[in-house]
């Protein structure tokens, strides 16, 4: 047995560093955290300091045995997990849940995986640092009393199933506040005139753009205006040269990762985690989770060696960065990669992707500005006093440039700024043509995951490793979609003043509204919102969430007892819960739509046990009244009465096939076709209004086709009893539970009493889900 246990979290990670430590050291790997708090209770005691009740997680108890009887036979146990706060509480439950002892234990970390940084941590050990799991423990209870408190609750007023969270709530306000934003912005357009003008020298014909600086509000304005311009003769009244430099933007932390893969690449702030997560295990970039924008002085060194070798001596500037985010928590680097002098990796096509945009941002940090030369012509019009305007940019130098420019999210750009021809004071130019052209205000955008992540940063809410998870647990809840959503086409004018000194107008039309991979919010997390709103707005105030973050960053310091914090907020949160439970009724959004005409009956819609729903008839008269649930791209907010009204019209009647009735529904999970009490899905394309008998049976043969090809074995003597081809790959399934098949075993042979023997074997019943009892 080595003399030394090392424990880092992943297999990944294990097998990088084991590569780097000789025979006398074995790596392994806990997999993550190995305890965490009950899943079936608040495992946190209130009534004694808050103290949470740890346990062994039960798919990790195999392997803490195995852990154990290792650290026996070490002589050094070395707990390496991540340098942050999560890290430090995975190494603390280690030190717990093996039974290790102080003097046979080390703590060493490393912001990156290399030879040199593995053996300076083992050269200079540590002990577990308590005010770093204190900060992580303080998160965690509060987010468990926050969760365990407040679900039972929204059960209880709102619907089943639903869930809060202290930072997840947060987030899904800045998503349903924006969506109200662009609810109430009102449109309005102004006039933008253009003008395009010839300029010849020396026998060379150009081009040249400008813009009236001000904007037409009435249609009759512009319109004067080129009448103003007839007969006119244009002229350069005046050149203004100015120069200008740009920086390169610092090195990546991981919210400025998360923006820009987004923006360059595409990704989700989720994919992105993933990558680098293995990109840092495999030892090619530092550390993923960062919220610094230091880099170390070797790090500097040898981008400086990469930027001379590869453009040259003047595209040389060395720059040490400071970070200026709220409460940045850890001291280690920026993320870059662990080796610049390695432009290229190998790996999967995302993570090359990935790795290219991390040493271009990293390299072009060290690089110089870029000088540019920006240039404003004014241009005279004979017949009024109004300017035109032409600008201009020559890049004279390109300095970091050449390598790599930031993105960005603005959907307002600037308008691009086009290289000039060789203008001097007193040049006639020519009308080419002259436009007003009627543009549209826009409404504030969307959220896309990269910009929430930005304006949680902005707000100083969440921290580096908490966005991700974030913005995932809130789509999963359902309460936010991401999506894409088609525009629609809008008209706009265009008065076009020609050479001749003819006005022209036409009509044309533009799609706006058009949504790219945007955060809507769903009917759910309006009406979760709009309840937090008014019980628990302090909960989900911007101010409270920043502030709790800075006492967690307290606690991290020493400066603050992590109980402290809990007992301050606890007390006056549990008897808000109460008084909200006692006084506040149910909160379901119903809304009034109108009335039948058929049968008079008011017809609402509101939140129902599983989702939005329209209700025909009150509740109060003694003749029940029907429901029935929206469709997938409806809303509460803008379902009019007469789409209401057709929900009522399922199930739809189609005729019947082989002997049964043949109809169209819709349920919680979208519309269907039943036949012979089989259900059958509608593609995305069918109108559940719509579709026809013929249709219906395509999609049951369909189905039935499908269904045939994934049987392997089916048996006559256990009717239910089937070996099928699933997705991943063979399985058992008897009456609607799936079973496994062991890997080796070749599914086509199985008789009926060897699937009876993987079904009756205790280790492979399926996992039962725990449902959290009703408060």
């Amino acid at each position: 047995m080595s003399k030394n246990l090392v424990i880092v979290e992943s297999p990944a990670k294990a097998k990088t560093i084991e590569g780097f430590l000789g025979k006398d050291y074995l790596v392994k790997s806990s997999y993550g955290h190995v305890m965490d708090l009950s899943k079936n209770q608040l495992s946190v005691d209130v009534e004694n300091g808050f103290e949470p009740q740890y346990e062994i997680s039960p798919d990790k108890k195999k392997l803490i045995t195995e852990l154990k009887k290792m650290a026996k036979e070490a002589e050094l146990v070395w707990l390496a997990s991540d340098e942050d706060r999560e890290g430090e509480a995975i190494s603390h439950h280690l030190f717990k849940a093996l039974n290790l002892k102080e003097s046979q234990t080390r703590r060493i970390v490393f912001h990156e995986i290399t030879k040199t940084a593995i053996n300076r941590a083992i050269e200079n050990p540590r002990g577990i640092d308590h005010n770093l799991v204190a900060a992580q423990q303080a998160r965690r209870v509060l987010d468990r009393l926050v969760g365990y408190e407040l679900s039972p609750l929204l059960w209880k007023k709102v619907k089943p199933a639903l869930s809060a969270g202290r930072v997840q709530s947060v987030a899904v306000r800045l998503i349903v506040e924006r969506e109200e934003e662009i609810k109430e912005f009102q449109v309005s357009s102004a006039y933008r005139i253009v003008a395009r003008l010839n300029l010849v020298v020396n026998g060379t014909s150009y081009i040249v753009e400008a813009e009236l600086p001000e904007r037409f509000e009435k249609e009759e304005e512009a319109r004067s205006f080129l009448e103003t311009c007839r007969k006119a003769a244009y002229s350069v009244e005046s050149i203004e040269k100015k120069p200008a430099r740009k920086s390169p933007a610092p090195p990546f932390t991981t919210s400025t990762l998360q923006q820009e893969a987004s923006r360059k690449l595409g990704y989700s702030v989720a994919n992105t985690m993933r990558l680098a997560q293995q990109l840092y295990e495999s030892g090619k970039i530092t550390y993923m989770r960062t919220d610094s924008v230091n880099l170390s002085e070797l790090a500097i060194n040898k981008a400086k060696e990469v930027i001379t070798a590869n453009y040259g001596a003047t595209y040389v500037k060395t720059r040490r960065y400071a970070t200026k985010t709220k409460g940045a928590q850890e001291a280690h680097e920026a993320i870059r990669p662990t080796y610049p002098d390695k432009q290229t990796i190998t790996g999967s096509a995302e993570e090359k992707r990935l790795y290219d945009l991390i040493w271009k941002r990293t390299i072009a940090s060290q690089m110089a500005d870029a000088e540019l030369e920006r240039t404003q012509v004014i241009i005279g019009i004979s017949t009024n006093e109004k300017k035109l305007v032409a600008s201009g940019e020559v890049i004279l130098f390109d300095g970091f440039l050449k390598v790599y420019m930031e993105g960005t999210d603005e959907e307002n750009q600037e308008e691009k700024q086009d290289l000039l021809p060789p203008l001097s004071p007193g040049q006639r130019l020519a009308l080419v043509m002259m436009t007003a052209q009627e543009r549209f205000t826009r409404q504030p955008p969307r959220y896309t995951e990269a910009s929430l992540v930005k304006k949680l940063e902005e707000l100083g809410i969440g921290r580096p490793s908490t966005y991700a998870p974030t913005i995932s647990t809130i789509q999963k809840r359902e309460y936010v979609v991401k999506e894409d959503r088609p525009g629609t086409r809008r008209k706009y004018q265009i008065i076009t003043l020609t050479p001749d000194d003819i006005i022209n107008q036409e009509t044309a039309s533009e799609n706006t509204g058009f949504e790219k991979g945007k955060l809507f919010p769903t009917d759910i997390g309006v009406l979760v919102n709009r309840f937090l709103c008014q019980y628990f707005v302090n909960i989900i105030d911007y101010n409270f969430t920043a502030n709790v973050e800075k006492e967690f960053d307290e606690i991290a310091e020493g400066r603050k007892k992590w109980n402290q914090m809990i007992t301050e907020f606890y007390g006056p949160f549990r008897a808000q819960i109460q008084k909200t439970a006692d006084n506040a009724g149910k909160f379901s959004g119903e809304k009034l739509l109108g009335t039948d005409p058929a049968s008079g009956k008011q017809v609402f819609v509101k939140v129902g046990r599983f989702g939005p729903i329209v209700q025909l008839g009150d509740t109060e008269s003694d003749e029940k009244p029907r429901f029935a649930g929206l469709r997938k791209n409806q809303s509460m907010d803008t379902i009019t009465l007469e789409e209401a009204l057709d929900l009522f019209s399922f199930p739809r009647v189609l005729g019947d096939y082989e002997g049964q009735e043949l109809s169209v529904a819709i349920g919680r999970f979208g519309p269907y076709v039943k036949h012979n009490k089989l259900f059958y899905s509608l593609e995305k394309t069918d109108d559940p209004l719509e579709i026809t008998a013929e249709r219906a049976i395509e999609l049951i043969e369909a189905k039935r086709n499908k269904t045939e090809q994934s049987i392997i074995q089916e048996f006559a003597s256990h009717p239910g009893l089937l070996v099928l081809n699933g997705r991943f790959g063979p399985y058992i399934s008897f009456n609607k539970k799936n079973f496994k098949i062991r890997k080796g075993t070749d599914p086509a042979t199985l008789t009926a009493e060897a699937c009876l023997a993987i079904i009756d074997d205790p280790a492979n019943a399926p996992k039962k889900r725990f449902v959290r009892k009703k408060k």
